[in-house]
């Protein structure tokens, strides 16, 4: 992993914009909190060691079905992310597009239903078939598990985002990085998440670096299970 922008670098700086409130809850988990931060990382271990073992079988099923729908491109799809202090890493999914969906990315960006430096297409014609449906009930995300057990996410944090994405940002979005990125967040579980502009989002995930906690990171999986379950994925 390659560090782009130290976390002392971040909470040292007084750019206009930034949240003290949120700066000042990250230098607490980042200095104190051990029992909690014991727990997430106990958790995050133990969880997905369960999941990577209980559902090999499912990881087999998803795979085979990608290769028959698609059979050009890899089952797993990497791509590098920007995690905690701006270290980068290569995040891992079931392929859920095309093999070329990266160099058909230019013709689609007029079409970006999403403000800020995210893009979003909520009908992107790069989808293939059982991306479709990965996508829908989540399952895409799996391969994750193996990011949160190597360190490089936990289960609940902000999502990662691009390194392109995070050289648009504002002082106030990178506090997004002071804390360790996550499989899942609040945006992810809100009812109306594809109507919430980029803004709003960075807001989602500065009160969860100051609302973090075992008992706020439950409700958050709880409410993560229910999404999948329903097929609120997109």
């Amino acid at each position: 992993m390659r560090e782009v922008t130290g976390g002392a670098a971040i909470l040292d700086s007084a750019i206009a914009g930034e949240d003290a409130e949120t700066a000042a809850a990250a230098e607490r988990l980042r200095t104190g909190r051990w029992g909690y931060r014991l727990c997430k990382r106990a958790f995050d271990i133990v969880f997905s060691l369960v999941v990577l073992v209980c559902l090999s079988w499912l990881y087999l099923v998803i795979a085979i079905a990608i290769k028959l729908d698609d059979p050009k491109g890899p089952v797993i799809f990497a791509q590098t992310r920007v995690g905690k202090d701006g270290r980068e890493f290569r995040m891992y999914k079931f392929r859920s597009m095309v093999a070329d969906a990266e160099t058909r990315l230019a013709e689609l960006l007029a079409r970006n239903e999403k403000t800020g430096p995210v893009f979003k297409l909520h009908d992107d014609p790069r989808v293939t078939r059982v991306g479709r449906i990965l996508r829908k009930v989540s399952l895409d995300e799996l391969p994750q598990f193996l990011n949160v057990l190597k360190g490089d996410l936990s289960v609940v944090g902000p999502r990662p985002a691009l390194p392109k994405e995070v050289a648009e940002y504002t002082a106030r979005d990178r506090q997004r990085l002071l804390v360790k990125q996550g499989l899942t967040c609040f945006w992810q579980v809100q009812p109306d998440r594809d109507d919430i502009s980029f803004s709003e989002w960075v807001d989602l995930d500065l009160r969860y670096i100051r609302d973090c906690g075992v008992a706020t990171d439950l409700k958050v999986i709880i409410k993560t299970v229910g999404c999948v379950l329903t097929a609120q994925g997109n």
